[in-house]
């Protein structure tokens, strides 16, 4: 059984998806095999290595109306160039929505295809009508439709009628050796609580006001690693000079600054679809401080600390508390520990091929 997957990002943009495309399909030893293409970085040379994604030079991205049908096309061909028709027999798609889905469908329509629900897809097609079309094409199309958690199924039947047996839970996972490294005891300043904020800086994430009142705090030392673009739009609308900015960073630089900090602040506005980095930070020790939103309660519960982000009294209140009270954050670390080991990557790769050997069988 061969699998083709992709997405239609460059392989350096960040984002949940990515980091799953990677651990998941990773060539050329990645837990599913599979060939991958991504998009080629625009004023660079597409590369064609054995082993290594097809990066496919098609420019002019869109998300709506007739350019985004447009650039669906060429796209298409691109994909089609690359890959012969008959060399592949089940397709991945890493999203009900956005163009690379949108073109596999078209190049082979008569291929069994998996779909996997991302938040992003969600919110894109509760919000753009061309976005919403291409989920609800996504959904007919799809031999099985791979969701997360609860709550992105809930969410996706607002949007579309998918029958039920066709929704196949199969939670994210992190990568296996992170689950058994050996953890360090915490190195706590008394007084002093390191909160880390880690992830993009999207209008869904955070907001200006709650990082710059993090910051701000009094024996609060926040540490952001977020893409510098939106960090830099961030900092031109509120006052982030107190806030010490890491940069994106590599997996293994962000698993080393969980051994710097104390909390991981998760101040999500809307649906997550399973938040990755709250568990990374777990499996490392990390206590976690998250908003109580669909997706982020199934998988964190009672593991991980629910704050009202939107309640600066009550924040201020509770971080002080922790800074004051490392018992609780040592409780919090060994209830993050445990609920980690729920999630290994190898489970969802697993489980991954079996459902792609049903249904091209």
């Amino acid at each position: 059984m061969k699998i083709l997957t992709g997405i239609d990002l460059p392989p350096d943009s960040p984002g949940g998806s990515m980091e799953l495309l990677r651990d998941l399909y990773g060539v050329p030893d990645g837990l599913v095999p599979a060939d991958v293409f991504m998009l080629a970085r625009e004023g660079t040379e597409p590369t064609d290595v054995c082993g290594s994604p097809a990066l496919l030079p098609v420019t002019g991205k869109a998300m709506s109306g007739a350019t985004f049908w447009s650039y669906v096309d060429r796209l298409g061909t691109a994909i089609r160039d690359r890959f012969a028709t008959a060399d592949h027999d089940v397709l991945h798609l890493q999203h009900l929505t956005f163009g690379a889905s949108a073109a596999l469908q078209r190049v082979f329509p008569d291929r069994p295809m998996i779909a996997l629900v991302h938040g992003t897809d969600l919110l894109f097609a509760a919000e753009h009508p061309t976005q919403a079309d291409v989920l609800r094409k996504t959904v007919a199309s799809a031999h099985a439709i791979v969701v997360p958690t609860g709550a992105m199924a809930d969410r996706l039947r607002q949007l579309a009628p998918v029958p039920s047996d066709r929704i196949v839970h199969i939670p994210w996972g992190v990568p296996d050796q992170l689950l058994t490294r050996t953890q360090s005891p915490a190195d706590r300043r008394p007084g002093v609580l390191r909160v880390f904020y880690a992830g993009r800086l999207t209008a869904e994430k955070a907001t200006s006001n709650l990082i710059s009142m993090v910051a701000g705090l009094q024996g609060v030392e926040l540490s952001v690693a977020a893409p510098r673009a939106e960090f830099a739009a961030l900092a031109a609308r509120s006052d982030l000079s107190r806030a010490r900015y890491l940069g994106w960073l590599s997996r293994e630089e962000l698993w080393r600054e969980f051994s710097r900090h104390d909390l991981l602040i998760v101040p999500s506005l809307k649906l997550e679809a399973f938040g990755l980095v709250t568990i990374e930070a777990q499996a490392c020790g990390l206590p976690v401080a998250y908003q109580p939103v669909p997706g982020l309660t199934e998988v964190l519960g009672d593991s991980a600390l629910p704050l009202d982000f939107g309640d600066e009294e009550d924040l201020t209140v509770q971080l002080k508390e922790l800074a004051d009270a490392p018992e609780r954050l040592d409780d919090l670390a060994s209830a993050g520990l445990v609920n980690s080991r729920r999630f290994p990557l190898s489970r969802t790769a697993r489980e991954l091929i079996d459902l792609s050997h049903n249904v091209w069988q």
